[in-house]
């Protein structure tokens, strides 16, 4: 498969009282197939990894592979997080947290364990690898151009565009 280049959307402009969505640094964007994965930065720009859809999986999983270590969270966390996204209307803490460790109340990260979910718990498919989800997910629906994310060195956030 050949490889396929996507360049960034330009960030919109911010409103009175928000940040202006920080531009994507540096990245190269595959096809997101296991071939061709998307080459991404973790929001705060200090680590890449490679990101895809596998959906011959049961059930079928967005795959993210950080040096040797491999996570999944089911496929479905794109369209739910963005709808989630949608329905709050403003900036979200993403949260970033290990699974067993807390994560901060309305944060992209304790969505994404809550029992009320869509999924009710965890979208992380693999016991021990089932957190990280708001360092990991997140950029893939901004790449996407589904949501502005920030980029700061640490308590970055995520809003629907």
């Amino acid at each position: 498969m050949p490889k396929t280049s996507k360049t960034p959307k330009k960030p919109a402009a911010a409103k009175a009282n928000e940040p202006a969505a920080a531009p994507s640094h540096s990245v190269t964007y595959g096809a997101g197939t296991p071939e061709d994965p998307w080459l991404l930065r973790t929001p705060s720009q200090t680590s890449e990894y490679q990101a895809w859809r596998d959906e011959s999986a049961s059930p079928p999983a967005l795959v993210v592979q950080v040096g040797s270590n491999s996570l999944s969270y089911q496929l479905r966390c794109i369209d739910d997080l963005a709808a989630m996204l949608e329905k709050n209307g403003d900036w979200v803490p993403l949260g970033n947290a290990d699974e067993g460790k807390p994560t901060p109340e309305g944060s992209v990260e304790d969505w994404a364990r809550s029992p009320s979910n869509p999924v009710g718990g965890y979208y992380g498919l693999r016991k021990g690898y089932r957190g990280r989800f708001a360092n990991y997910v997140p950029p893939v629906l901004e790449l996407l151009g589904l949501i502005d994310l920030e980029h700061g060195p640490r308590n970055n956030r995520a809003k629907i565009r």
